[in-house]
């Protein structure tokens, strides 16, 4: 799957991907052949980190 380039549409496609199918980072990740370490650097970026508390990038 190709991820959006913009930050804040990211943010809205991930968090619903973890919500409604996904129990954690790593599992999105690993499905979606995405390097976790890249996405969270490319996250932060833009102000966001995950909270698997949350299960999600707040």
């Amino acid at each position: 799957m190709q991820l959006p380039e913009d930050p804040y549409i990211l943010l809205s496609v991930l968090n619903m991907k973890l919500r409604d199918f996904y129990p954690s980072l790593d599992a999105l990740c690993e499905d979606l052949q995405v390097d976790r370490t890249a996405l969270e650097r490319r996250m932060a970026n833009a102000g966001f980190a995950y909270d698997p508390e949350r299960n999600a990038f707040v």
